[in-house]
């Protein structure tokens, strides 16, 4: 598998287990570029507990700059800090 492939298919098997998570708490499908703050899906509250859910799920801290209310705005922005952070522990480990 190509390395475009393989994140690819990281960025596919993250946005779907966002989709399902969220649309299963939340009781309602789930687009992956639907705006949850402007929708009114999710409260602050329901924010932080994305970011646990996002933690311990994909095994990264999300600290400082990260907690952004714009990282958490759709799934795909929530998809790209999971790859970008674990991109960077990853990259970490390896030195």
């Amino acid at each position: 598998m190509s390395i475009d492939q393989t994140a690819t298919t990281g960025t596919d098997v993250v946005r779907a287990e966002l989709v399902d998570h969220l649309s299963s708490g939340l009781k309602t499908a789930v687009a992956p570029d639907q705006d949850l703050f402007a929708d009114g899906l999710v409260s602050s509250m329901a924010a932080m507990q994305l970011v646990i859910h996002l933690e311990q799920t994909y095994e990264i801290d999300i600290v400082g700059k990260d907690l952004r209310l714009d990282n958490f705005r759709t799934v795909d922005a929530m998809v790209e800090l999971v790859l970008r952070l674990r991109a960077a522990a990853a990259k970490t480990k390896g030195q």
